[in-house]
């Protein structure tokens, strides 16, 4: 494990999160590049979507995007699930290479796989958590995740 990385434990697997990023409560971590803020899955939300193996997006490229706006469609071996972008912003960019080959998702997802990027001047801290307070986030909701997972709560 990297010093520049946490672990959130999911069973036997252990769920990477990195530091250098933000995260938000949609399972999306958020990392500023210049006054671009990419974003992609974490190892908790790719764990859970398992195979990744269908991408759809619902905006043009280039469009403006709110906190919570559905901006897309994702299909995995567990679920078919809308995509909402994590914070707004403006001149959405999807990474094109994720269209032809979504696999990267499953295989590279803190790097390669980011799902698009957003124009913003700086990450509004409001709407997202760091590292350390995504994990405590996981943690709380963790018990309520195994019981989901294994059908316990319809």
């Amino acid at each position: 494990m990297s010093e520049a990385e946490l672990v959130f434990m999911m069973g036997q697997y252990e769920a990477r999160i990195p530091t250098d990023r933000f995260y938000a409560e949609n399972h999306m971590w958020v990392q500023q590049k210049d006054s671009r803020l990419f974003v992609g899955f974490t190892s908790y939300s790719v764990r859970l979507l398992q195979d990744v193996y269908f991408l759809d997006w619902a905006l043009d490229a280039g469009s403006s995007i709110e906190k919570k706006q559905t901006i897309g469609e994702i299909e995995s071996s567990k679920a078919v699930s809308n995509l909402t972008a994590p914070g707004s912003g403006s001149d959405i960019q999807f990474n094109e290479e994720l269209l032809n080959d979504p696999s990267l998702i499953n295989t590279d997802h803190h790097e390669a796989g980011w799902l698009f990027s957003f124009a913003a001047e700086v990450i509004n801290h409001e709407d997202y958590l760091t590292a350390e307070q995504y994990v405590e986030f996981l943690d709380e909701g963790w018990e309520k995740t195994q019981r989901i997972i294994k059908g316990q709560i319809q």
